[in-house]
């Protein structure tokens, strides 16, 4: 199946769910008094840990955990002062849960109509990739049950979490990770949905209204990093598969589809191998030294790990020929699949496989050796191979002959990391229950009458009586309010449109944010790239006067140019920064003076020229209308005075 094949997704039995993380906008961090915010400033203090699993209330010690684990990394902490206490370093016990936090989860819980707890109790989850110095996440359920309708359809919530940010990854250098602290302990809210999607772009809708929901409150953090999406996404004979940190809504619709795609392939595969007699005994862990093929190869990849000590290794893969080149997702063969499977387990590097070869300086004569080698069959067999120190060379075979044999199943149950083109990676194995016990360092919190009041203030207007409301009272046109209510920047457009909107016409407000915007990143101009803050300069330079409406895009465009500049050094570069409304009248005047002979034989009529070229003077300095006021005044006194 390639990208251009249409899906029956019916038919295929899609399922898909969704866990939306967002970052709540509290002054405090999760469980201490630190600022719940990030800093750039240099951390002069940092620390190392080793992490390892611990068992779970039942005795089990998680498989995602425990293989973290056997990566051996060393994990190093940028500690920010004043944006870490021993809480982010774990030398003192957690403070009680930030009641704004909780308060902001049942107000958004109130608007799905879920079921609130009686009383919040604070679970551990075992995390020991590093992302938090303890080995666990902290994270409470608030709300059970619930719905959210998108385009006339229910789709079910199934919980609705407050847990602690992770530390942000700032870098590796071998077998040492960096984070930073900073992040860590940010309150989260995560909204978990029933598995109600059945088409990618179902799943893409229901996020955007939960996206929306939690803007619509108002208390939500918003920018890069603050929000990220995780798909469960599974067909009828396949596995359920969860997809990691998907940052863009614009890419959701695309990873279903791409991972629909995944499964299907693999089903064929396996399929394949049934078809050809292939059985898990038949691949067997049997490995031969092909070091002496190499011994003069033009592969720089194989030559460094020879000349390093390190050997070749190959075995035979019998039947498998051409199976391991088939395409599963755009970009990605099941050969792929396998390479992302010794990475994880082996951390190798120097993998080949035949239905690759020849390629990477390895040769046709080369490939026919390694296969005498192996008594092997090239019109039948395939093979893999790695180049590096022969314990990790072994250790990669096995993981190789395990997941050839895993494809006899079908499609494994995995977690995968999102990639930027929508295609998907493995990650690690999915984690179990084992991975969740009792926090026994911070009391429960109940539930009480005065925090359900404060969480009663934020429950946020349905988005119908905001679009009833904008059409209303700032007189838009239906249509430009409901782009405005769908768009992600809906509360900085109303922060806008309160500051601003008495000296600038709101609708010009929003048309900046859906219209003016979304034209010029069709465009190409990335006016994403232009924050929150130089944006709201732009407008400030609308409401002073200093500016003309039409000087709104050449000013963005510089903008997106530029990162540092803001909206009046951007006009200032361009020339337009604006003109009195005497400077203007002066100028149309010295127009007309030039211009005597066409009104003289057009009268009002040569307005239009006169309009063209008063504009290729003024525009971007003076309003459109106001220089049309100016020009159409002048010529009726010309007439009148005639």
């Amino acid at each position: 199946m390639t990208e251009s094949d249409e899906l029956d997704y019916e038919a295929l039995g899609l399922k898909v769910g969704l866990e939306i993380h967002q970052q709540l906008k509290t002054r405090t961090k999760l469980f201490c008094s630190c600022p719940a915010e990030l800093t750039e400033e240099n951390a002069p203090e940092s620390f190392t840990r080793r992490l390892r699993p611990t068992r779970s209330e039942t005795g089990d010690v998680d498989i995602a955990a425990l293989f973290e684990y056997r990566k051996g990394r060393v994990y190093r902490y940028e500690a920010p002062r004043g944006h870490y206490c021993l809480v982010e370093s774990d030398e003192e016990p957690p403070h009680p849960i930030n009641r704004d936090a909780v308060a902001i989860a049942i107000a958004i819980a109130k608007a799905l109509g879920s079921t609130i707890v009686d009383e919040v109790h604070v679970m551990r989850k075992i995390v020991i990739d590093g992302s938090n110095t303890s080995g666990f996440q902290r994270t409470a359920i608030v709300a059970l049950g619930g719905k959210i309708t998108v385009n006339g359809k229910d789709y079910g919530i199934q919980t609705i979490v407050v847990e602690e940010d992770a530390a942000r990854k700032v870098g590796e250098n071998g077998p040492e990770t960096s984070y930073r602290l900073d992040r860590l302990g940010i309150p989260l809210i995560e909204i978990s949905t029933a598995p109600d999607m059945h088409t990618p772009s179902e799943a893409r809708d229901v996020a955007l209204a939960i996206g929306m929901l939690l803007r619509m409150t108002g208390a939500v953090r918003r920018g890069l990093g603050t929000i990220r999406q995780d798909l469960n996404v599974s067909i009828a004979g396949g596995a359920k598969t969860e997809i990691k940190g998907v940052q863009t809504l614009e890419l959701i619709d695309k990873i279903v589809k791409y991972e629909v795609m995944r499964q299907v392939n693999l089903l064929k595969i396996r399929d394949e191998m049934v078809r050809r007699g292939i059985t898990k005994e038949l691949i067997r862990m049997e490995p031969v030294d092909v070091t002496d093929v190499f011994r003069s190869t033009k592969s720089k990849v194989i030559a460094k790990a020879i000349s390093s000590g390190g050997r070749v290794l190959a075995i035979k893969l019998p039947r498998m020929k051409g199976l391991l080149g088939t395409y599963v997702q755009p970009g990605r063969r099941f050969g792929t699949e396998i390479a992302d499977y010794v990475r994880f387990w082996a951390n190798v590097q120097g993998l080949f496989h035949s239905d690759e070869l020849p390629n990477y300086g390895i040769t046709q004569e080369e490939v026919n050796a390694v296969y005498k080698a192996l008594g092997a069959d090239p019109g039948v067999d395939a093979f893999a191979m790695v180049a590096e120190r022969e314990d990790r060379a072994l250790r990669s075979l096995s993981v190789i002959v395990d997941r050839v044999r895993q494809a006899l199943d079908g499609v494994p149950e995995e977690t995968r990391a999102a990639n930027e083109d929508g295609t998907t990676k493995y990650m690690r194995p999915r984690p179990g229950r084992e991975r969740m016990y009792p926090e026994t360092d911070i009391p429960p919190l109940r539930v009480t009458p005065d925090i359900l009041a404060e969480a009663e203030k934020l429950v946020p207007e349905p988005p119908e009586a905001k679009v009833r409301r904008f059409v209303e009272k700032y007189g838009m046109s239906r249509e430009l309010a409901e782009k405005v209510v769908s768009d992600p920047r809906l509360p900085i457009i109303e922060e806008m449109i309160y500051t601003y909107g008495s000296s600038v016409q709101p609708t010009l407000i929003a048309s900046i944010f859906v219209t003016i915007m979304k034209g010029l990143r069709g465009k190409g101009v990335d006016v994403d790239s232009i924050d929150e803050s130089r944006l709201e300069s732009l407008i400030r330079l609308l409401a002073d006067g200093k500016i003309a409406k039409e000087a709104i895009e050449p000013i963005l465009t510089k903008m997106s140019e530029d990162p540092k500049i803001t909206a009046e050094e951007a006009a200032k570069q361009l020339g337009l920064i604006g003109m009195s409304r005497e400077e203007a009248e002066a100028v149309i005047d010295k127009i007309i003076a030039e211009n005597m002979e066409l009104i003289k034989q057009k009268g009002e009529a040569s307005f239009s020229t006169l309009m063209g070229k008063a504009m290729g003077v003024l525009r971007g300095k003076v309003d459109g209308k106001t220089v049309s006021d100016i020009l159409r005044s002048k010529l009726r006194q010309l007439a009148s005075s005639s």
